[in-house]
């Protein structure tokens, strides 16, 4: 997710969110968005050309962030995007959702929707998840004699103290993270002393905003939450680590989808989406970034199961986030996590 400069395929559509509508697009004209990288080299190579020929349409691809996309659309206002379908997390698409930013989704044009998991369905039914990087606990199997089990352990394994990654509370994890502590130590998520609380006790802590595995390679941390797909990566480069299910459930990061109100092409924007939650798709997006089929129909193969263990049933031990109560507290969140750990 980087270099907002580059853009992807046949046109770039960032110009068009703020330039006046003037008429709607052909119906076989599209503009959706994904991230830099290995996101962007993907949807270039991959899932564009595979969806241009199964429907011949025009595909344009922006690249950029949540956070860039999200303003864009506050800017444009609803119904003021040539954006057709946007990919961000749900910590951006919730915001957007009470101001008439998306419509509520036809259920009835997505026929691959009934095979998806309860964690998959997003805001009130105006947006599906379609991708899911669980969050269990990581760890190096070299400097840790007592593996990890639950999240508790964070706090009760005194070999620990002091090597403890932790995404800071700008990341959407730290925020999913002190509602976990309100969950283990408090009286539920929302309850910010309960966790604020629990938190002081972890004692000092290596924060990080995104990159967990830095530290984690070179042994400043031994144990932290950890992105199965990324402990995958770190795996396969040949560094000691492993990551478990914590008994209490995971936390994750999510890909989620949406449909812009009064989107250009709307009737190919959700062929698009359903696109996206073909099996064979779902697969091809768990073998390239290990993240987590949200279809049930999707098999994993015997060679990606210890990159990709949750799936199936464990799917449901993963915990939802009340994004709409994390975004309305995110300045008190900020200064208290500022006050514990600086």
């Amino acid at each position: 997710m980087k270099d907002l400069g580059r853009r992807g395929l046949l046109t770039t559509a960032a110009s068009a969110l703020f330039a006046p509508r003037t008429g709607r697009a052909q119906d076989n004209s599209l503009i959706i968005t994904t991230y830099g990288g290995s996101w962007e080299t993907f949807w270039r190579e991959q899932i564009v050309p595979r969806f241009v020929a199964r429907t011949g349409a025009s595909v344009s691809l922006d690249v950029g962030f949540g956070r860039t996309f999200s303003s864009a659309l506050r800017a444009a206002g609803p119904g003021g995007t040539d954006y057709s379908v946007l990919m961000m997390n749900d910590i951006f698409v919730e915001p957007l959702c009470t101001g008439g930013n998306f419509e509520k989704l036809d259920m009835d044009l997505l026929p691959h929707a009934c095979n998806l998991y309860d964690v998959a369905y997003a805001e009130h039914g105006m947006a599906l998840t379609a991708m899911i990087s669980p969050i269990g606990i990581g760890y190096r199997t070299d400097l840790v004699k007592t593996p990890p089990s639950c999240w508790r352990d964070l706090w009760t394994n005194p070999e620990f103290r002091g090597r403890i990654g932790l995404y800071n509370v700008q990341n959407s994890v730290g925020k999913a993270f002190v509602c976990l502590a309100g969950r283990l130590f408090g009286k539920g998520p929302e309850d910010m002393d309960g966790a604020f609380s629990a938190l002081v006790r972890l004692g000092p802590v290596l924060q990080t905003d995104f990159n967990m595995s830095t530290m984690m390679g070179t042994g400043e941390i031994v144990v932290a939450p950890f992105d199965f797909g990324e402990i995958a990566r770190l795996r396969r480069q040949g560094l000691p680590v492993d990551c478990v299910m914590p008994q209490e459930g995971m936390l994750m990061w999510d890909q989620t989808f949406t449909i812009c109100a009064q989107a250009r092409s709307r009737t190919l924007a959700y062929r698009y989406l359903d696109f996206i939650f073909e099996p064979e798709i779902q697969l091809m997006l768990a073998e390239t970034f290990f993240v987590s089929p949200v279809s049930r129909a999707v098999k994993i193969p015997p060679s990606l199961a210890k990159d990709v263990p949750v799936t199936g049933d464990h799917m449901a031990s993963i915990i939802s986030t009340d994004w709409h109560w994390a975004n309305e507290n995110a300045a008190t969140l900020d200064a208290r996590w500022s006050h514990v750990f600086g």
